[in-house]
């Protein structure tokens, strides 16, 4: 449907499951079948996949690491956007590559207790 839309009536779509697939390695696993009906459907550089969960760990990290919550969601959500889109973001930035780098610093400037006042509304 993403891709089929006129990108002005449809441009993101999250798709979101309070229950589905709570435990993250078991939705990481799932996110290589997300990625393999994307290729399936003939959408490679079409349509771009993020996943977010409420347990994502990036590998090598402790469960509790900072860094880890700029890939966290209250739920398990996947992200699908056009690559287009992705494109038209990337000309307008300068160094692509340090947004990934910049998440993870402020997170780690917040830390756990900041990242709970800013979430509760406090900061």
């Amino acid at each position: 449907m993403l891709a089929a839309a006129d990108p002005s009536e449809i441009d993101t779509t999250l798709l979101v499951h309070p229950t589905l697939l709570p435990d993250f390695l078991e939705f990481n696993d799932f996110m290589q079948l997300v990625e393999a009906a994307v290729t399936e459907h003939d959408l490679e550089g079409v349509i771009h996949i993020a996943s977010f969960h409420p347990s994502f760990q990036f590998a090598d990290t402790e469960p509790d690491d900072i860094s880890n919550y700029t890939n966290r969601a209250p739920y398990p959500t996947i992200h699908l956007i056009r690559e287009a889109s992705i494109a038209r973001a990337v000309e307008t930035i300068l160094d692509t590559d340090s947004i990934y780098e910049r998440n993870i610093e402020t997170m780690k400037a917040l830390g756990h207790l900041g990242l709970k006042r800013v979430l509760d509304g406090e900061a």
